[in-house]
C-alpha cells in the first residue's frame, strides 16, 4: 500500500472513531448553552397594558435563579434570563422567539405573556422543538398535544367554572360579563358561559371592550343599565383597572369577580378602594403570607435581591423557573434540549413545599390544578 493512500485511509478511519464524541460536543452546544450557562428566553409585556405581567416575570424568575445559582447552578452551569419586551403584540412575540431561534440565545423558552401572543408562538416551538415550560395563559386553546410545552398554572376555564359555582352558592341571579375584544376574553367569556350553563343560566349580558380599553365607558354604561347582581372581568392589565374605577362609581352594587390574569400586581395597588371587594381566583397560594415553605423559598429570595413586595405575579415566575430547574437536573451534566424534555416529561408529584407539579400522563401537560378564591381589601392586597 502506498504511503499516500495509508495516511488517507488512516485519517478517515480516526474521524469515523471520533464521531460519536463529535456529535456529543455538538448536541452539548445547543443554543443558549455553554460549560459555563444556560440562557433561558422570554418575551414578555414590559410595556403596553399587561406590563406588569411582564416585570413580574423578570423579577420572580431572576430571584429564583439567584437564589439557584448561589448554590452552584445547575450542574455547575449558570443560570441567565434573556426577555425581550414584546408590548403584548403577538407578531412582536413571535419575532422574538424567532430571533432566539436563529441567533441560539435561548436553550428553552420559559412564560411568554398572553394568549394571542402563545398561539402566535406554538408553531415555532413545536417545529424547532424548544422546549417552553409555563406560558403565561390558561386558555384551552394553547394547550394542544404539542410535545414539548408544559404548563404549570390551572385553566381558565377551570378558574370560571369555580367562579360561577361561588356566585351561585351565594344565591346571586343574573351574572354578566364584560369580555376583552381579542382571542383571550372572548375564550374567557366563553368558559364562562359554558360554566353558567352548568348552573342552568345564561349571561345577564355580554359587553365586549377593545384592548386600548377606549371604549371603557359605554362598556361601564350598559351595564350600569342592566344592573346584573354580578359580573364577571374576562378583562386583563390596565383596561381592567380602568373598568373597574369607572363601574364601582356608576353602578357601586355590582359584585366584580375575576380570574388570575384579570390584574396585574400593579393594577391592584391602582385600584385603591375601588378595588375593595373584587373576587378573584388564585392560581398559586397568597405570596404575602409565609403559610408554606414555598412562600417561605420566594420571599426569602426576593429579599435577597433587595424586594419587599411580594406578589402574585412574581411567585408565580419564581414557581415556573423552579420546574424548569428541576427539569434541567434531571436533564443531567450533559443536557440537550430532547433530554429535558423527557426529563419534564418525567416529573411526578414534585412537592416545592405544599405546591404540587405533576406532568403524570400524555401531551397536553399541565403540572397543576391548584386555584384558590380571595377578595381584595381597599390595599391591593388579599383579606386573609
Amino acid at each position: 500500500m502506498q504511503r499516500r493512500q495509508f495516511v488517507t485511509l488512516a485519517r478517515n478511519a480516526a474521524v469515523l472513531a471520533a464521531a460519536p464524541a463529535l456529535m456529543r460536543h455538538a448536541l452539548a452546544q445547543e443554543g443558549g448553552i455553554s460549560g459555563k450557562n444556560i440562557t433561558i428566553g422570554c418575551s414578555g409585556a414590559l410595556s403596553g397594558p399587561l406590563a406588569g405581567f411582564g416585570q413580574d416575570v423578570k423579577i420572580g424568575a431572576e430571584a429564583a435563579m439567584a437564589q439557584i445559582n448561589a448554590r452552584g447552578g445547575i450542574h455547575g452551569r449558570q443560570l441567565q434570563l434573556n426577555i425581550v419586551d414584546d408590548g403584548y403584540v403577538p407578531q412582536r412575540t413571535a419575532e422574538n422567539v424567532r430571533a432566539m431561534l436563529s441567533q441560539g440565545s435561548a436553550f428553552a423558552l420559559l412564560s411568554c405573556v398572553g394568549t394571542p401572543n402563545n398561539a402566535a408562538i406554538l408553531p415555532l416551538v413545536e417545529e424547532s422543538g424548544l422546549p417552553y415550560v409555563a406560558p403565561l395563559t390558561g386558555a384551552a386553546s394553547v394547550r394542544k398535544s404539542v410535545r414539548n410545552v408544559f404548563h404549570v398554572r390551572a385553566g381558565y376555564a377551570d378558574e370560571a367554572q369555580r367562579l360561577v359555582q361561588r356566585l351561585s352558592e351565594m344565591g346571586l341571579k343574573g351574572v354578566g360579563i364584560v369580555a376583552m375584544d381579542n382571542p383571550y376574553g372572548r375564550e374567557l367569556a366563553e368558559d364562562t358561559s359554558r360554566a353558567l350553563a352548568a348552573q342552568g343560566a345564561k349571561p345577564a349580558l355580554l359587553v365586549t371592550v377593545g384592548t386600548d380599553g377606549r371604549n371603557v365607558a359605554e362598556a361601564v354604561a350598559k351595564v350600569a343599565e342592566t344592573r346584573p347582581a354580578a359580573l364577571i372581568l374576562a378583562t386583563a392589565g390596565s383596561v381592567s383597572v380602568e373598568f373597574a374605577r369607572q363601574l364601582r362609581k356608576a353602578a357601586p352594587g355590582v359584585l366584580m369577580a375575576g380570574v388570575s390574569a384579570t390584574f396585574t400586581s400593579d393594577g391592584l395597588k391602582q385600584l385603591g378602594e375601588a378595588g375593595s371587594g373584587i373576587a378573584l381566583t388564585m392560581v398559586m397560594p397568597d405570596p404575602q403570607r409565609a403559610r408554606s415553605q414555598l412562600v417561605r423559598d420566594y420571599q426569602a429570595a426576593m429579599r435577597a435581591r433587595g424586594v419587599q413586595d411580594f406578589t402574585l405575579g412574581s411567585l408565580e415566575a419564581y414557581v415556573n423557573l423552579r420546574v424548569l430547574a428541576e427539569g434541567l437536573e434531571r436533564a443531567g451534566g450533559d443536557p440537550t434540549r430532547a433530554k429535558l424534555r423527557t426529563a419534564l416529561a418525567g416529573i411526578r408529584n414534585l412537592d416545592l413545599g405544599g405546591f404540587v407539579v405533576d406532568y403524570a400522563g400524555n401531551a397536553p401537560y399541565v403540572g397543576s390544578r391548584y386555584i384558590d378564591l380571595a377578595v381584595l381589601g381597599g390595599s391591593g392586597r388579599f383579606l386573609g
